[in-house]
């Protein structure tokens, strides 16, 4: 989960490493903190237990080291308009008609080796990912040309053509790795990194983590004097909501970033403990493209009609995350991009309707049998939808999919899986349906590319970055194309819309519900939390980088 706000800022402002505006020795060359403590626990069910991997171009691990362990370039903050905050890097530059960006490294920041951070660091970061498709998780690939040093300090990336809305991405996605450590791998694809060597805030190791919690020491060199002020983090696994949720609700831990139903009432005895969800993207249906019922997208457009969203965020949500559209588009954050009469025309952004469902069926030639289930040429319409088994708000929420897909003559059979199995699964193809949510980003067309963008997609077998359910459209990815080479708002509405109507068309993906951030954190026990005055970072401790920014925010209680 993750991201949101329109994006377009490309000149650099202050954040928490507000010394960062310069390169002064008063933020880069420090000794961290000798001064951190208190102990902050994490309260955030993974449905599984931990494998205790931290590659940070691994999908199922990233969030466990980027922001924290592993630092990007720079922070945008997707909350806040879309203010930038340098990091590893003090400033950057367009030029050449937004096709050259260039990057000033930060001097005198250390891996927890001892090994300095250069330019050189940088480059073959990028070049890594170049070399190993697989760990491009964004693509970015797919619009760069090169990415070279320059100086002592510089880095510059040329792009194939105008590349602003692909900023983030470059710089807020990808942590920085040393050279000197990752160019020994022989195997980067499937290397575990289960002692991850970083600059970031925070150390972690084979030693400090078990299958059952992960254990975060303080950076005692950390490049930022006097941070982090927090000293040990502990990320506890849990396996369902419900022992997660009573874990929080014991006074057990200071950071919540699950699913709570009726959370006013469970959270009572806890008079300090707040909660903000802000909506960021969306918790969809993936439809595997590849299989040969699925592909007809007069299936897709029966189902879209077919589910009964708003049921599904009640009973699965208990009405804490919104229904979702089936153009994708998240409201209220980013109803300015929804057109809404292109909408309309396909049942009013196909509002539930069962009898529509069955009519499309039947004039696809579909017969109903009598067990109630249509088929074609003998193949029935029955499928499996895999879930993370322990999330119960998504448990539920399939199970009105279910339901609903039941009633206009479609099977569906749910497979709850520990989370560990359904991620692979889910990004290597091998589901026919999938419930699920991809990050999103600082404005609707990064969702979109996650959906739509072939590059971003791989073989079945092979795990993809995000387009889990493999669609392909050279049309299409001429519009995601077309989109970061213009900065005018104008234009970028007008590829938007169009590719609205992609999904609207196609149905290639069934947004359900609107993924939001779930936040409940202890204003007892620390300070400097996000909130909706201060939205300085995505809140829930699953956002990457974003929890990097919240751990360097907060101070323990005196």
């Amino acid at each position: 989960m993750r991201r949101l706000i329109k994006y377009g800022v490309v000149l650099a402002s202050c954040g928490v490493l507000a010394a960062a505006c310069s390169s002064s020795s008063s933020s880069s060359g420090g000794k961290g903190t000798s001064t951190a403590s208190g102990v902050l626990t994490i309260d955030n069910e993974s449905g599984g237990n931990w494998t205790c991997d931290f590659n940070p171009f691994n999908l199922s691990d990233i969030s466990f080291s980027l922001g924290n362990v592993y630092e990007p370039l720079v922070f945008v903050d997707t909350l806040n308009d879309a203010k930038t905050t340098p990091w590893l890097a003090t400033s950057y530059a367009w030029s050449n008609g937004n096709k050259t960006l260039t990057f000033t490294i930060r001097n005198g920041v250390k891996f927890t080796n001892g090994d300095p951070l250069t330019a050189a660091d940088v480059v073959y970061t990028f070049n890594l990912l170049r070399q190993n498709k697989t760990l491009d998780i964004n693509a970015v690939w797919s619009v760069l040309s090169s990415v070279s040093q320059q100086g002592s300090d510089q880095v510059v990336m040329q792009f194939k053509a105008p590349a602003v809305t692909y900023f983030y991405y470059i710089a807020d996605q990808i942590g920085i790795v040393d050279s000197k450590v990752w160019s020994k791998i022989s195997d980067p694809v499937k290397y575990p990194d289960t002692n991850p060597i970083g600059t970031g805030p925070y150390e972690v190791s084979s030693t400090t983590c078990t299958p059952q919690n992960i254990k975060y020491t303080a950076n005692p060199n950390y490049w930022v004097k006097g941070e982090p002020k927090v000293g040990t983090v502990n990320y506890p696994a849990f396996l369902t909501n419900d022992t997660a949720n009573t874990f929080l609700s014991a006074g057990n831990a200071q950071w919540g970033s699950q699913f709570i139903p009726d959370i006013s009432t469970f959270l009572k005895a806890q008079p300090a403990i707040k909660w903000w969800f802000p909506p960021v993207a969306n918790v969809s249906m993936f439809i595997n493209l590849k299989n040969p019922l699925l592909s007809n997208v007069a299936v897709r457009q029966a189902m879209a009609y077919a589910i009964d969203r708003q049921k599904a965020a009640s009973i699965g949500e208990f009405g804490e995350e919104p229904a979702s559209n089936q153009t994708g588009i998240v409201t209220p954050t980013f109803s300015s991009w929804l057109d809404s009469s292109q909408a309309a025309q396909f049942g009013n952004n196909y509002a539930y309707n069962p009898k529509k469902a069955i009519s499309i069926l039947k004039n696809a030639g579909f017969t109903m049998g009598s067990n109630g289930i249509f088929a074609k040429n003998g193949q029935p319409l029955s499928f499996t939808i895999i879930n993370n088994g322990g999330f119960s708000d998504w448990v539920n929420a399939v199970n009105v999919i279910v339901a609903d897909l039941k009633a206009v003559g479609i099977q569906v059979t749910p497979q709850d899986l520990s989370q560990t199995t359904y991620q692979d699964k889910l990004y290597a193809g091998q589901f026919q349906l999938g419930y699920g949510s991809e990050t999103g980003g600082p404005s609707p067309y990064f969702e979109l590319r996650q959906w739509l963008y072939s590059a971003n997609s791989a073989p079945i077998g092979t795990p993809a970055g995000s387009n889990f359910e493999r669609y392909a459209s050279t049309a299409t990815d001429k519009l995601i194309n077309e989109y970061p080479a213009t900065t005018n708002p104008a234009t970028q509405q007008q590829i938007v819309d169009q590719l609205e109507k992609v999904m609207l068309a196609d149905v290639p993906v069934i947004p359900v519900t609107e993924s939001v951030d779930w936040f409940q954190y202890d204003t007892a026990s620390f300070s400097g939390w996000p909130t909706p005055g201060d939205p300085y970072a995505q809140p829930a401790a699953y956002n990457y980088p974003d929890w990097g920014q919240v751990m360097l925010h907060l101070t323990p209680a005196k």
